[in-house]
């Protein structure tokens, strides 16, 4: 993303208690239900917001082609023996050891002869980086046509891999990087010379009709994002058709977060014979998060319950959730009027918006967070030490949503830390709402009195 973007995007966020009373609001229906993120967005969100890797402690699955194979791990950059001018991109992106991921996945990666590869990792573990690595490593820079091919779901992720790859190859003179995505179309008999093209699959398929690259001399494969491509028409198939044009000797590598029973479908008929390494997903737990019921009988006192909480509370940052636009842009505005330093986060915005907002907050250049659905799952703040549902989440048949009610408070409570998450109860299906999770959870949420300082004292005060 351009600087201008991000200025324009802060000066939306700066001007937000202006703006919010403009928003339309007409259409009820519309507004009654706001979807989360599609996996597009969560993983364009995710990439535009990890400035680290993520420290996993979780486990590392190993499935080696060849069984009887020593298993090598390495716990330096240097343990790999790269050129100098890799080792420098590399030192140069702040990268300093290898993650858990790759310490295991790179010399399988860089082994000669090649190996192909189908590696399951959440994002900001160090995937992406090690691919490009992979392609960098294999590539001959005195050789002017592509070599390496990396297929992304989208527009956006593609030049996020391919700015990976610039960073990265920046010591490496000569090297050459090219964009199949939208707008990139090319002339027949039009000859690629950039050694490494990235781009998504509808547009890669297209130059590679129109003979602009031959698919026979691609020695590293590269299928990103596999399960975004899975939800997208006509990706599979196309990502199939590209890689049935390969060599037998090109070395197939196919990253995915999950690795359920689609994906693993989907894997069998683009990789042959790989590796499998599998980084399970952190588990999102309720162990670490004090979680209380707040009784309201009307929006104002729900506020003044928030008010409360900031008296009592030392609050890091919090996510407030509600049910729709209209509640969330009240909220905002009300909160804004009292000095709280407030972002406003929904469907209206488009994901450049929602990044520069969540980079932000991430920031801590807003303390509090008002959103809708938009934001209940796959995107992480560290800080945050209160989630308040100002309204419970249900779906849209008003039916209780215990998957969101473990998303939205799972954005507290996390890496070891404590959490405090309030839920707000207006009247007695919020009530019924509250016990089928509950019930469903297994867990028993306490009530809690915001007008008795001493009680919140005591219950929400460091154990």
């Amino acid at each position: 993303m351009t600087d201008e973007n991000w200025a324009e995007a802060a000066d939306l966020q700066e001007n937000l208690a202006k703006k919010v009373d403009n928003i339309s609001l007409k259409k009820e229906t519309d507004e009654n239900y706001e979807k989360p993120l599609s996996k597009e967005e969560t993983s364009l969100l995710k990439k535009m917001l990890h400035n680290k890797l993520v420290q996993n402690n979780q486990e590392l699955q190993v499935q080696q082609r060849d069984p009887t194979s020593p298993l090598y791990s390495v716990k330096s950059f240097e343990e790999l023996h790269l050129k100098k001018e890799l080792l420098d991109g590399i030192f140069s992106m702040g990268f300093n050891r290898p993650s858990k991921i790759q310490e295991t996945a790179l010399p399988l990666l860089l082994a000669n002869p090649p190996e192909n590869m189908i590696a399951q990792s959440q994002s900001g573990t160090g995937k992406t980086a090690a691919f490009v690595l992979t392609m960098l490593s294999r590539c001959d820079i005195s050789k002017p046509y592509p070599q390496c091919l990396c297929l992304s779901p989208t527009y956006e992720l593609a030049l996020q891999t391919g700015k990976v790859v610039e960073v990265m190859g920046k010591f490496l003179k000569g090297l050459k990087v090219g964009y199949a995505v939208r707008g990139n179309r090319i002339q027949r008999n039009t000859s690629i010379t950039t050694q490494i093209v990235i781009g998504t699959p509808g547009t890669m398929l297209d130059w590679s009709r129109h003979r602009a690259f031959d698919l026979r001399k691609i020695e590293v494969f590269v299928l990103d994002e596999a399960d975004v491509m899975i939800d997208t028409q006509g990706f599979k198939d196309q990502s199939i058709r590209i890689q049935r044009q390969l060599t037998e000797r090109c070395q197939m590598l196919f990253f995915s977060a999950t690795y359920d029973e689609p994906v693993i479908k989907f894997a069998q008929q683009i990789v042959r014979q790989p590796n499998v390494i599998r980084l399970r997903r952190d588990e999102e737990t309720l162990d670490n998060i004090k979680q209380y019921f707040v009784r309201c009988s009307n929006m104002d006192q729900k506020y003044e319950a928030i008010t409360n909480l900031y008296g009592v509370l030392s609050v890091g940052q919090a996510i407030i959730f509600c049910h729709t636009r209209r509640t969330a842009s009240w909220l905002a505005k009300k909160m804004c009027e009292d000095k709280f330093v407030v972002a406003l986060l929904s469907g209206e915005l488009d994901v450049s918006q929602r990044a520069s907002i969540l980079k932000r907050f991430k920031e801590a250049q807003e303390r509090v967070l008002v959103t809708t659905n938009v934001c209940s799952r796959g995107i992480d703040v560290e800080q945050v030490t209160l989630v308040v549902n100002f309204d419970l989440p249900v779906d849209m048949h008003g039916r209780p949503d215990c998957e969101t009610y473990l998303h939205r408070i799972g954005r507290t409570g996390r890496f070891g830390k404590s959490g405090v998450a309030i839920n707000f109860v207006m009247n007695d299906r919020d009530m019924r709402v509250l016990q089928d999770i509950e019930q469903h959870f297994g867990i028993k949420v306490g009530s809690l009195d915001t007008d008795n300082f001493n009680e919140m004292e005591e219950k929400l005060g460091d154990d």
